[in-house]
C-alpha cells in the first residue's frame, strides 16, 4: 500500500522506503538524509544509524555543520565512506 501511494505521489522509493542517502560534493562535503541517529562522532570517523544499514564516513577534519532530526551537512576530507549491514 505505502509503495503504491508513492508511486501515485511520485515519490522516489528510496525516500518511501526510508533508506539513508547520502550525497556527496567532491571529497569535501556530503549531506545525509534519512538517518536515524549518531552513532559514534569524532573529527576523524562519523558513524550514522539508518533504518537498514550504518554509513562510516573516514578522514580528516569531520565535523557536522548542520543538522536536523531528518538531514545533516558534513564536511571534511573524505577517505571512505562504508555502509555496513
Amino acid at each position: 500500500m505505502r509503495h503504491r501511494l508513492a508511486e501515485h505521489l511520485k515519490i522516489p522509493a528510496d525516500l518511501s522506503d526510508g533508506d539513508i542517502l547520502v550525497s556527496l560534493t567532491g571529497c569535501e562535503e556530503a549531506f545525509v538524509e534519512n538517518y536515524r541517529g549518531i552513532l559514534e562522532y569524532t573529527d576523524t570517523r562519523i558513524l550514522l544509524q539508518g533504518k537498514g544499514c550504518q554509513v562510516l564516513l573516514e578522514g580528516k577534519r569531520l565535523q557536522v555543520t548542520y543538522y536536523t532530526n531528518d538531514e545533516m551537512q558534513i564536511q571534511g576530507v573524505f577517505d571512505h565512506i562504508r555502509f555496513l549491514n
